[in-house]
């Protein structure tokens, strides 16, 4: 499985997009990406979704983020998911495939100097998500292991010559 993001354009703005697949079906990772106790074991904030069109998502309890909302911005359940954090857009689209599904994972930067740093988050916390989802202990994004492994894969992005330039958080 290829766990390297790509920088993309997606409609003119700056992008970073993932795609995996998984031998699960829809539902199990429409639960993954929706539900706060699924979520809790692989994104990098505490997140509580009021998953509609319009609702109110909740984050909280990342060391490296203030407390935020976002709103909702598509629902097809258990296929699209559409939500804003920060200037951000993360957008996942799962599709169902004869082995399982597939995910593709965008996330639409507010800035195109946050790429590389935005990358490495996601791999990160990608990582974790392959981990839940196959049921494995999960040390979660912000654990020190999590943190060293990110350095390695910054320097991949960089290498790769993904936009950089944001700050990034230290171990």
């Amino acid at each position: 499985m290829n766990n390297r993001g790509e920088y993309i354009e997606f409609d003119g703005r700056p992008a970073v997009r993932f795609e995996r697949t998984y031998p699960y079906p829809v539902e199990r990772l429409w639960r993954a990406i929706t539900e706060a106790d699924e979520l809790a074991r692989w994104f990098p904030s505490h997140v509580v979704i009021d998953v509609r069109p319009g609702g109110t998502v909740e984050f909280s309890g990342d060391p490296n983020a203030a407390p935020a909302t976002g709103t909702v911005l598509v629902v097809e359940a258990p296929h699209r998911l559409v939500y804003t954090w920060g200037g951000d857009e993360l957008h996942f689209e799962l599709t169902s495939t004869p082995d399982g599904t597939t995910l593709v994972f965008v996330d639409i930067l507010e800035e195109r100097d946050t790429a590389a740093r935005t990358a490495t988050g996601w791999t990160v916390c990608l990582t974790a998500f392959d981990s839940a989802l196959a049921g494995e202990p999960v040390d979660g994004p912000h654990s020190a292991g999590a943190m060293r492994r990110g350095r390695l894969v910054y320097e991949a992005y960089l290498a790769a010559g993904m936009p950089s330039g944001a700050a990034v958080p230290e171990d």
